[in-house]
């Protein structure tokens, strides 16, 4: 008499995450990566050059409050698709009147042009201050490097989401050198953590910062690049995506902040000497730290250029989508929003007033996906056993009503 073993049967689970506990959870990494390239687009280089030229470390303590709020939403956003299946302008399509829902689709719209605008003018500048590309060829590359990067998340997620990470990479390793070679004095950052708004423009800049930190069109992508992860059905799995995406954002969005406050340091050294653009800024780092400095500006520039409008592009198709249950062919969508950018580089507009004017725009945008966000994920009925904590819902309300307040603020400084 012998015993024999048996394997026991495998469940089938339909998805090839379930293999191996470790591929399981790192199955529901990578959307927050995607999403979190959307904070460092070129309009936070814009802002937050121009505020640490301005004023020195004044506004570091609107960049880190800005980053804590933009973990907190992208953490609800990528909850939100997990607990429904469906992503948040599909909601706002589902329970909310046709007012309503056509009114957000409008904002929304404006906000994702107003986004693309300053990513293709961003990606257009670094060509220019590297190769010397002219701007309105320079948007044209931008936008066609940009499809060919869209082109893979047609062959598979994992494709796209390696190369966001790694032009993510190369705008970090890029400010990292940036703040090394400006040597910033560390006890002069922590006074920079006070709130306060310096200048006559400290506060449309803190608004600029917060518009290019916590992105509306970032917050509908990730509740859209979730939904598709699991089975709504599977509350264990569900469980595990959530805490899983909770690591991906902290880790993705933790990244985007180093890289915000980079920027910023790294320009503080530039603090009276004339600096009024990005260009003014890439002459000063080679003036100051040499040539090398200076192609390493314009490479991050560039590649926050690229990344982000593939993001950009990817947000617009999701908000047509989820609001309207319509799609448009993607070339169609880079003609359409890819013609006010070519615009304001054909009329000489200043590229870094062009970038700051569409941030304050985008801000303005902020509290329009965030209510919807904040009352859909503090229902029980919807989110179930995933619904926000009290904890949660009050720190999400906080920030939702910091946000417009400071825009209601720079309302009133300017009819001032």
């Amino acid at each position: 008499m012998f015993m024999t073993s048996q394997r026991p049967a495998r469940q089938p689970t339909g998805h090839r995450a379930d293999r191996l506990p470790a591929r399981r959870a790192a199955w529901f990494l990578g959307p927050a990566c995607v999403a979190a390239v959307a904070y460092v687009d070129p309009g936070n280089f814009a802002t937050n050059v121009t505020a640490g030229a301005r004023y020195g470390f004044a506004l570091l303590w609107v960049v880190v409050a800005a980053s804590a709020v933009a973990m907190l939403v992208q953490y609800l956003s990528a909850k939100l698709g997990i607990a429904t299946g469906m992503s948040l302008p599909e909601l706002c399509r589902e329970r909310l009147g046709r007012p309503a829902r056509i009114g957000l689709w409008l904002q929304a719209e404006v906000v994702v042009v107003m986004t693309d605008l300053a990513e293709v003018v961003g990606g257009a500048l670094g060509l220019q201050l590297l190769f010397g590309v002219p701007l309105w060829a320079g948007g044209l590359l931008t936008a066609g490097g940009m499809l060919l990067i869209l082109m893979l998340r047609q062959r598979g997620r994992r494709r796209f989401e390696a190369v966001v990470a790694a032009l993510l990479t190369v705008v970090l390793a890029a400010f990292v050198y940036q703040t090394l070679r400006a040597r910033v004095d560390a006890s002069e950052a922590v006074h920079g953590l006070v709130p306060g708004f310096p200048g006559q423009d400290g506060a449309l800049l803190a608004v600029g910062i917060v518009g290019a930190t916590v992105m509306p069109h970032a917050i509908y992508l990730h509740s859209a690049l979730t939904q598709e992860l699991l089975p709504r059905e599977d509350s264990t799995r569900r469980k595990l995506a959530v805490r899983m995406s909770m690591v991906d954002v902290v880790v993705a969005l933790g990244v985007a902040a180093v890289v915000n406050a980079a920027i910023l340091m790294a320009a503080t050294p530039l603090r009276g000497a004339g600096v009024d653009s990005l260009a003014d800024a890439h002459t000063a780092f080679g003036t100051a730290y040499g040539s090398l400095t200076a192609a390493v500006f314009g490479v991050g520039l560039l590649a926050s250029g690229l990344a982000a409008s593939c993001v950009g592009v990817y947000s617009g198709q999701i908000v047509m989508q989820g609001f309207l249950r319509r799609s448009i062919p993607l070339w169609l969508r880079r003609l359409v929003s890819l013609a006010p950018a070519i615009a304001v580089l054909l009329l000489g507009v200043d590229p870094t007033r062009a970038l700051l004017a569409s941030q304050v725009v985008v801000s303005f945008g902020v509290p329009f996906a965030l209510v919807p966000l904040v009352v859909f994920t503090g229902n029980r009925a919807l989110m179930g056993e995933l619904v926000n904590r009290r904890g949660t819902l009050a720190a999400a309300t906080s920030a939702a009503v910091l946000i417009i307040a400071l825009n209601a603020y720079l309302v009133v400084r300017t009819l001032r």
